[in-house]
């Protein structure tokens, strides 16, 4: 097949249209549907149906589609090594990781980032979906639990648990829980038991759930969780990382705790040498180094 009108092919599944597809690609609809039949003759199947309202693929083009896909995002991932200089950091690099983590810890730490590698551009992906890395969906993660896939390379960065926190004018106006089951006269904020989340913190809100709460609030982030905790409603359920910016938030009941969530940084395989990759990696790890110098200073 050549690769020009694969090319073709592609920007046109992609739009849906072939006017739009010669947009991006500054050709004429003319010449880019004489492409598109010539591609159909060479194969001798049809690719697309054509209805007024644009093309949709037929069963042979949704196969050829998904192959023209991972030549794109192989062929992005080849180019952004390339690109990669041997002295700079620069162009963009997408970041997945989950909302609670991404929003109250990263985020806001990228500013460092940011002035180290003025030319580094982040496209922040925030989501409890797994992106699919080798299929080039984002360039690197921060994931709460180990990635299963083999062509990843992983890092264990630290290790998280959920607990209990509130403000010290909460816990003026209301009083300060000293068991569990003194949680029944307060309001719980957290997560639904059924919302995306990590098994360990699901576990932990099932849990105090057994004690007889009889007032709750769910949020499907720890983001909107912190924001009502801190604004007085409740005692929330919140990651430990929340702490160390966030210090006008207290923490209830010292003894009870998630269990561990293990958090990791992975790549694919391919982008091994790649020098975006390398400043975010070097940059998160000096960040956790300096969160936990902080976090026994404290204690």
């Amino acid at each position: 097949m050549d690769w020009d009108k694969l090319r073709i092919f592609h920007a046109v599944a992609d739009a849906g249209s072939l006017t739009h597809a010669g947009d991006v690609l500054h050709l004429s609809q003319s010449a880019v549907s004489r492409q598109i039949r010539a591609l159909e003759e060479s194969l001798n199947t049809t690719l697309f149906h054509r209805h007024a309202r644009g093309l949709i693929l037929t069963e042979q083009g949704e196969l050829l589609f998904d192959a023209t896909s991972a030549m794109a995002k192989r062929l992005d991932a080849a180019s952004a090594r390339i690109r990669d200089s041997e002295e700079e950091v620069f162009g963009e690099l997408r970041v997945t990781t989950t909302t609670g983590f991404g929003s109250l810890w990263l985020a806001p730490r990228l500013p460092k980032l940011y002035e180290k590698y003025p030319d580094l551009n982040i496209d922040l992906m925030l989501e409890e979906r797994v992106l699919d890395l080798p299929m080039r969906e984002a360039d690197v993660a921060i994931r709460m639990k180990e990635p299963s896939q083999a062509d990843l390379v992983r890092k264990r960065l630290m290790a998280v648990h959920m607990r209990l926190y509130a403000t010290p004018e909460y816990l003026a106006e209301n009083g300060t829980p000293e068991t569990l089951d003194d949680l029944a006269g307060h309001r719980l904020i957290c997560q639904n038991t059924t919302s995306t989340q990590v098994g360990a913190g699901q576990s932990f809100v099932q849990m105090l759930l057994t004690y007889d709460v009889r007032n709750t609030l769910t949020v499907n982030n720890y983001f909107g969780v912190l924001q009502a905790v801190i604004s007085n409603l409740g005692i929330g359920v919140l990651p430990d990382y929340v702490t160390e910016d966030f210090p006008g938030v207290t923490r209830v009941l010292e003894e009870i705790e998630s269990n561990e969530v293990p958090v990791f940084l992975a790549f694919p395989e391919e982008l091994r040498q790649s020098k975006r990759i390398a400043a975010f990696r070097d940059f998160v790890q000096e960040e956790i180094i300096a969160h936990r110098r902080l976090i026994r200073e404290k204690s």
